[in-house]
């Protein structure tokens, strides 16, 4: 029987070429980024992991992110770390520092997936990221798809650029980007205004949908990576609830089977969130996980709105999302439109 995943998301740096209006690192008030760990650390944050797995009867899957991963000084021995382990990666980076022989490299050392951000067309995007950004990511999933890595597309969707992206869709169809997917916007306490209420984001799901149905085919996988795709996929009929039991099938994996470690070491339940709950260079990551922080994202019960619905096991919304809009990672998600 194949065992399951326990995911890390490891942000290893914080240094970046780009500025992103959405990046949770440059967020706050404070703009400055952590220092890196040399490659005795992150050797020692990997085994950390590993150890972890071992104790959980789980099969590792890192997604190494930053920043700007390519720009970590020890990068290529941490990597062919992984490749001495038989640990295959995923990287969420920028299209900057890659080129073919970078794609090559990666693909021998094991990377499956090389995903990079295009958050609205051209415009936009470059408004969001940097002058020049949105060619250079088009311009790059070529690259990843001759070296035989997976190249995928991802959006995060606010009121800047949601008109935008059901075209967008339509551009990552054709440079052949592998999968697309979108997550929503995290805002901070000074941009709540940039969340689209919850029908608009029900009249977005729909034209997503639509695209969907009208490009599939075409060598482009989409990824439901929104939670609320069940809800509207429920409603739809296309999604049935099959058995009566209580065990959580789907939905945020939020203490579940994922954990994050950012470059300073600090250990998140999501990212996607001010979700402190451990450091990893103070106690194992098992520890950790299994902690009574850790614990506080695991009371579903708690969801001031989910609790009592049928897709409970199933969605629950994105309560980072919702602790971004609310301070309450268990209110009801500010764009679930089931019952407005």
């Amino acid at each position: 029987m194949t065992k399951n995943y326990f995911s890390l998301q490891w942000h290893i740096t914080d240094r970046c070429d780009q500025r992103c209006k959405h990046c949770y690192i440059f967020a706050g008030e404070d703009k400055s980024y952590s220092p890196e760990f040399d490659f005795a650390t992150l050797k020692q944050i990997f085994f950390n992991y590993l150890t972890t797995c071992d104790r959980m009867d789980k099969n590792p899957s890192i997604a190494i992110t930053g920043g700007d991963p390519l720009l970590h000084k020890d990068i290529w021995k941490l990597l062919h770390l992984f490749k001495e382990y038989n640990v295959p990666f995923a990287i969420l980076g920028n299209p900057f520092h890659l080129d073919a022989s970078v794609a090559k490299e990666l693909k021998q050392l094991g990377c499956n997936t090389y995903q990079m951000s295009l958050d609205g067309l051209e415009h936009t995007h470059d408004f969001i990221r940097k002058p020049s950004s949105y060619k250079a990511t088009l311009e790059k999933i070529q690259v990843l798809n001759e070296a035989g890595i997976k190249s995928a597309i991802a959006t995060t969707v606010s009121k800047m650029n949601i008109d935008e992206i059901p075209e967008l869709v339509r551009v990552a169809v054709e440079y052949k980007a592998k999968t697309f997917g979108f997550s929503r916007y995290c805002p901070n306490e000074k941009d709540r205004d940039n969340l689209v209420t919850p029908l608009e984001y029900r009249a977005f799901l729909e034209k997503m949908w639509e695209q969907f149905t009208i490009l599939q085919n075409k060598g482009t996988a989409f990824i439901l990576k929104d939670h609320l795709w069940k809800l509207f996929l429920y409603e739809k009929g296309l999604f049935k609830i099959e058995d009566n039991s209580e065990l959580i099938m789907d939905g945020c994996h939020c203490g579940i089977s994922h954990i994050t470690i950012l470059a300073n070491g600090q250990v998140y339940a999501c990212r996607r969130c001010e979700s402190l709950v451990g450091n990893v260079l103070e106690e194992s990551l098992y520890d950790i996980f299994f902690g009574n922080k850790m614990e506080m994202y695991r009371n579903f019960e708690d969801f001031e709105a989910c609790a009592n619905c049928e897709l409970l096991r199933f969605c629950r919304g994105c309560p980072s999302v919702t602790k971004c809009a609310t301070g309450n990672f268990y209110a009801k998600d500010p764009q679930c439109w089931k019952g407005v």
